[in-house]
């Protein structure tokens, strides 16, 4: 692959949060960034220097945008694999329409990692509600019922403790095809967020420790409280998910922990991740620039991590009465405020992040949490 240099143009499918933070990175740098989605005024549109507003499905519109740059590569996973089948014959993509489409679908990802012979949870596919008991007899209660296309943050999914349940679950989900997975008793869940380059070179950022509020990521931090065993095992089953889908790009693998200190891989996402937010601030290089310089055919940079680091998600709740105090978050000056240009604050909606760096990892959680509560610190309602 020839590298892509400085002063082209890297285009983005997708125009979120994601997008945005790989635009800052790619200016930067030097390089022209062109987001392509379905709006405008997007979080991406505000750093780019060109915002393409149409559809996904529009392929005149991608044939167009695919034509004016040096590069494509994703913010997000669910965009139509025609869409990137449809770029690719006008432009690189990175990483290929196959990653995307075996990402996208909770069926091809499990189904992609057992066949590899990756640790996965026992499930079944689901298209009737008779495949259901049947899946929930043969694999037990609890049970967790999905969705198999298009869910994140926890959307598109049910928990079914009896046999009993499973009709109004199925109802729940709206009678789609589905994924029945047993329920994995984890002690904590992780995170590698890892970039490999299309000479397959590789390069990541360790086990990230995440915790959930609500099925939404709440706290990132690192390094993670595990076992140095656990680290390397992480690493390893990640750099073994990369190299067989031949990425080349940024990809971040997602695991249980359980009790018994079993790595179980939850979900793939073909991009940066929230969790990884945090090496903005903590690491040589972050997540976005190694996506960077992976789908440009530069050499990868180190990760190297300064000091321990957390992260915590801001959402649109913290808007319910009013501006938060940003001033308050930042008495503390080891902590950095990054939010996301959205216009309009919604519960649960990820509006920005905090991160703090201190002298250890528990440090670092503390001090991102109190900058938190200082958002709404004495505020009357």
């Amino acid at each position: 692959m020839n590298a892509i240099l400085p002063s082209s143009t890297v285009g983005v499918f997708g125009s979120g949060q994601l997008g945005r933070m790989l635009a800052i990175e790619a200016r930067r740098m030097g390089y022209r960034v062109m987001t392509f989605s379905p709006e405008s005024g997007t979080p991406t549109g505000q750093i780019a220097d060109a915002e393409i507003c149409a559809a996904y499905e529009d392929l005149d519109a991608v044939k167009k945008f695919a034509r004016a740059v040096d590069v494509v590569t994703f913010e997000f996973e669910n965009v139509p694999s025609i869409c990137a089948e449809t770029a690719a014959q006008f432009a690189p993509v990175h990483p290929r329409g196959e990653v995307l489409h075996i990402a996208q679908n909770r069926l091809r990802e499990k189904t992609f990692l057992r066949s590899n012979g990756f640790p996965v949870a026992e499930f079944r596919h689901i298209k009737t509600l008779e495949d259901l008991q049947n899946a929930v007899r043969e694999i037990g209660v609890p049970a967790i019922l999905k969705t198999a296309g298009f869910g994140y943050d926890g959307k598109g999914q049910t928990k079914i403790n009896a046999v009993e349940d499973c009709a109004e679950s199925f109802r729940q989900i709206k009678n789609q095809e589905a994924v029945l997975e047993a329920f994995v008793d984890y002690e904590k869940e992780v995170s590698v967020v890892a970039a490999r380059g299309a000479a397959g070179d590789f390069a990541h950022f360790g086990a990230i420790e995440n915790a959930h509020a609500n099925h939404i990521l709440d706290v990132s931090f690192a390094p993670a409280f595990v076992s140095g065993k656990t680290q390397k095992e992480a690493v390893k089953i990640a750099r073994g998910i990369l190299e067989t889908l031949d990425v080349v790009g940024v990809m971040t693998v997602e695991f249980f922990l359980t009790k018994d200190g079993k790595l179980i891989v939850n979900e793939l996402a073909p991009r940066p991740h929230n969790s990884g937010h945090l090496t903005i601030d903590a690491c040589l290089s972050n997540q976005f620039e190694q996506q960077l310089r992976a789908v440009c055919g530069l050499p990868l940079a180190s990760t190297a991590l300064f000091r321990p680091a957390a992260m915590a998600n801001l959402l649109g709740d913290l808007w319910e009465n009013g501006e938060p105090k940003w001033a308050r978050a930042l008495e503390n000056k080891n902590v950095k405020l990054h939010l996301y240009g959205k216009h309009e604050a919604r519960c649960g909606r990820k509006m920005g992040h905090l991160t703090a760096t201190a002298e250890t990892t528990r440090e670092a959680v503390e001090a991102v949490i109190k900058a938190r509560e200082n958002l709404t610190a004495d505020r009357h309602t």
